[in-house]
């Protein structure tokens, strides 16, 4: 069976979840071979194996830190010449999508992006995407080359599937553009103890029904009591009432929950485009005629005051 090669989203040795997503995806066109780069390279190996990576090609050094994105083109570039894969597949974030696109110029292959699904297909790998805002979807291959293939978080469930894992050190040569851009300093995100907005199971959001950077506070309470991330409108970050860190859109960051909550939020296209392929989608909102209840499963139409305190209290009383 041809290898597909898995980049890897880690933080100091701990993986990612939509690093395990990649995998299981992986499996269903080859066997999985993850490439690790940077500081705990060699850590994710045992988390890797449970989830089904025959191999774990590592390597560390300065440039993956010091310097940004082309050292680590530079690195897949190398596990790509090294095994000749039958595909590419990276997570969907800023930094994996330039890697991804860089990686597609070099070897002269095409790209498909923010993919939604992979299925094996009689002439390469069949991308499912959500195009035109997710009004509608598509199905795509790569006609030219190896495919290199980003996927969306939470586009599949994860399932472990323990392989060998057999670790190895990638040798990498580093060219001379890697060390053009380096990086001077780095200052750690404050931690709010939510999950990653992109990556998270649970998505709840505010708009402009809000009405105010006070009233996230709402919000934010519900998100608690679910284990969930926050989100926030264009219109409620442009008003300054939550960071554009948070923004959900199609100039924010799209996200694929299991389920989202969108209370206060009209539901413009450029929002929708951010949230559309969420699995389970509910809205609270006091206009019955808002746009967001055409997309909805479930729909509450009220006040967001007086709906989403009774919401977080149920899921306090269930829980406790």
């Amino acid at each position: 069976m041809a290898e597909v090669l898995v980049y890897v989203d880690h933080v100091d040795g701990a993986v990612r979840k939509p690093t395990l997503e990649l995998l299981t995806l992986a499996r269903r066109i080859g066997e999985p071979v993850a490439v690790a780069l940077g500081n705990g390279a060699a850590d994710t190996a045992a988390a890797l194996a449970e989830h089904g990576a025959v191999k774990v090609l590592t390597a560390d050094a300065p440039e993956f830190a010091d310097y940004l994105v082309v050292p680590k083109v530079d690195a897949l570039q190398a596990a790509y010449e090294a095994v000749s894969p039958a595909a590419v597949l990276l997570p969907s974030s800023a930094e994996a999508k330039e890697i991804a696109a860089r990686l597609a110029l070099r070897i002269g292959s095409g790209i498909i992006t923010d993919a939604v699904d992979l299925e094996a297909g009689d002439q390469g790998p069949v991308a499912t995407q959500s195009a035109f805002a997710a009004s509608y979807t598509t199905k795509s291959r790569v006609s030219k080359g190896t495919p290199v293939i980003t996927v969306k978080p939470n586009s599949v469930a994860v399932e472990a599937a323990p392989a060998a894992g057999a670790v190895e050190a990638l040798t990498v040569s580093f060219s001379a553009t890697a060390t053009g851009t380096k990086v001077l300093s780095r200052t750690p995100r404050e931690s709010t103890g939510r999950p990653e907005l992109t990556e998270a199971a649970i998505v709840v959001s505010g708009g402009r029904g809000v009405n105010g950077a006070e009233n996230f506070a709402v919000i934010e309470a519900l998100a608690d009591s679910l284990g969930a991330a926050v989100g926030a409108s264009r219109a409620a970050v442009d008003a300054g009432w939550y960071p554009h860190t948070n923004q959900v859109g199609q100039t924010g960051k799209s996200v694929s929950p299991q389920l989202y909550i969108a209370s206060g939020i009209s539901g413009a296209i450029q929002h929708r485009a951010g949230m559309q392929t969420s699995k389970t989608i509910v809205a609270v909102n006091k206009d019955a005629e808002a746009p967001i209840f055409d997309l909805v499963d479930y729909g509450v139409v009220g006040d967001l005051f007086n709906v989403v305190p009774q919401l977080t209290d149920e899921v306090k009383s269930r829980k406790g």
